[in-house]
């Protein structure tokens, strides 16, 4: 795995390439960022971003998810991968909310939790940006450039590659370190096709370098 000084390389290489990574989920508060984010699971955020576009319009609060058939919310998001148990549990989510926290979505990582449809990753994004509290959260794109730059070991589950990389990077820097990967994940060190070959990490990268000697062969 690298050691401290090669992935202090690693994040200010990817902090010179993406210097203005942030959450491309499109919302204006604390709730709609979750309801966004539960959206987005198995989906890109493009998608989630024109579904959101009229549903954000359409459902201000939580008592507006409740007010309507389920059959309804369902067709709202229907163009979503999983959308008939995302609408589930979003109106699941919405009477907790209501019942629970007085309308109000809870700021600490094991409220979150217990909110239906809310996971680990998407209650870490949601106290990284809405609340500015220190989050990694480990979505496809962080898992593989993890993985790929070895700051984790491959056989690494998602909740070991977050604390791994808690331990390596500084606290003040996980949630612009979070954005920094996925972007870098999303637009740089693609699934297929990463551009290895005009990658600034490269020199530090095994991945990387095993993929150009076979380009070269």
């Amino acid at each position: 795995m690298l050691n401290k000084s090669e992935i202090r390389f690693c994040l200010d290489e990817m902090g010179k390439l993406f210097p203005d990574a942030h959450c491309e989920l499109v919302h204006s508060n604390p709730f709609e960022l979750v309801v966004a984010v539960s959206l987005s699971a198995q989906c890109t955020d493009a998608l989630v971003n024109k579904v959101t576009k009229d549903l954000f319009k359409k459902y201000k609060t939580p008592e507006d998810y409740l007010n309507v058939p389920l059959e309804e919310l369902q067709q709202d998001i229907r163009s979503i991968g999983l959308y008939r148990n995302k609408a589930k549990n979003i109106q699941k989510m919405c009477r907790m909310l209501l019942e629970e926290y007085g309308g109000e979505v809870p700021q600490d990582r094991d409220e979150l939790t217990r909110l239906p449809g809310v996971g680990r990753k998407t209650a870490n994004v949601v106290m990284s940006v809405a609340f500015g509290i220190p989050a990694i959260a480990v979505d496809t794109h962080v898992e593989r450039v993890s993985k790929r730059l070895a700051f984790c070991r491959w056989k690494d589950s998602v909740l070991e590659v977050e604390k791994t990389l808690m331990q390596k990077v500084p606290m003040e820097e996980w949630s612009v370190t979070h954005h920094r990967m996925i972007f870098f994940g999303r637009y740089h060190c693609k699934a297929q096709n990463p551009q290895c070959e005009v990658c600034p990490l490269l020199s530090v990268c095994r991945e990387g370098q095993k993929r150009m000697k076979r380009k070269q062969a």
